[in-house]
């Protein structure tokens, strides 16, 4: 099943083109009740490469989540060439529902060169062997929950998560705004790095946000807690491969307004350090 999971997930990012710049995606249902905000980060970027020369990389990517995306319709992404230079292209992307934006966003490519290079180390965590895999809930417990929630509590996904520090969502208990969590892929792909970056992008949205909520005792499944996604940063900065184990590092410098921001590391086993990112959320504690 873990197989056919990653196929879906991969053909999901394979989109129709409907025009020059304007291409069309399908959506994946995994349990939330809007659109999966990666899944539109990582469709939007596989738009917006297949208006560049495979040989320019994308390096970064800016989002703003504008509104929640309707599972059951596609979603229209129309890429404006803003500019190919000698060694750089940007693109902006626009993803588009009932005829309303989602997304808006900006996305860098280069042609790869040599330069200075530095890097912070990688943190000193457990091996992912060593970390117990996450567990299904007990199917008396499961069968109490929402259809949907149901969906998204299941472990059986084309992504595999082990956390350093595991938190029940359900009672979660007050602690410091850090974790660390491996994840891969469940079955190999492929060796297309195109495809590799558009997969990161969509993994990237996973555990960001609940970041911000670790030192207030509360997550998404807190009855009354509103969480979204306000916007999303990611850059690219060496090779990988999502069908092997990589290390994402989160920590949370701040909370207020009704917003949290997250930040994140993305570390290969052997301690590359291939991707960062950011995120600001919305999170309302409501009155009981």
């Amino acid at each position: 099943m873990s197989e056919d999971h990653v196929t879906e997930l991969v053909e999901l990012l394979q989109l129709e083109r409907l025009e020059d710049n304007l291409f069309r995606g399908q959506s994946r249902d995994i349990g939330t009740r809007f659109v999966f905000g990666g899944q539109v980060l990582g469709q939007a970027l596989a738009a917006a490469q297949q208006t560049v020369d495979p040989v320019r990389e994308a390096h970064s990517l800016h989002a703003y989540f504008l509104r929640a995306g309707d599972i059951e319709a596609p979603i229209v992404y129309s890429v404006e060439r803003a500019r190919d230079g000698g060694t750089f292209s940007s693109r902006r992307v626009l993803a588009i529902q009932h005829g309303q934006p989602i997304l808006n966003g900006s996305i860098s490519f280069q042609v790869p060169e040599t330069g200075v290079e530095h890097q912070t180390s990688m943190p000193e965590v457990p091996a992912p062997e060593d970390l117990e895999p996450l567990h299904p809930l007990p199917p008396d417990e499961l069968a109490r929950l929402p259809v949907k929630l149901q969906r998204w509590m299941g472990i059986d996904g084309p992504f595999e998560f082990r956390q350093v520090w595991p938190r029940d969502e359900r009672h979660p208990a007050k602690r410091p705004p850090i974790q660390h969590i491996w994840f891969k892929l469940t079955s190999p792909i492929d060796d297309s790095a195109i495809l590799h970056r558009a997969l990161l992008a969509y993994a990237s949205d996973f555990h960001l946000i609940g970041t911000a909520t670790l030192p207030h005792g509360i997550s998404y499944l807190t009855h009354n807690v509103q969480m979204a996604s306000l916007d999303h940063a990611l850059w690219f900065h060496r090779p990988f491969r999502v069908d092997e184990w990589l290390l994402y590092s989160f920590d949370s410098p701040t909370a207020q307004g009704g917003r949290g921001l997250a930040r994140g590391q993305i570390f290969s086993r052997d301690g590359r350090l291939v991707a960062s990112t950011a995120q600001e959320g919305l999170i309302r504690v409501r009155g009981d």
